[in-house]
């Protein structure tokens, strides 16, 4: 999919500077920019799992505490 952004020209040089340095295309570079992003900036759902193991609740009571209220 293409898409336009506006990118400041001082980020434009750096970028051609990457791009030389590299040989590789600028469109590869914010590829590999953007792609790297979203890895650093992804939610975990590993931190979910497990997330009740230390509380001391009878999961069968809880859920029917919790239809009760419907």
């Amino acid at each position: 999919m293409r898409t336009l952004i506006d990118i400041p020209d001082r980020q434009i040089e750096d970028l051609a500077m990457l791009c030389d340095a590299k040989q590789v295309s600028r469109a590869e570079i914010i590829r590999q920019a953007i792609s790297a992003y979203i890895e650093q900036n992804k939610p975990s759902t590993v931190d979910a799992f497990g997330i009740w193991k230390s509380k001391k609740v009878d999961g069968l009571a809880y859920q029917e505490k919790m239809r009760a209220e419907w």
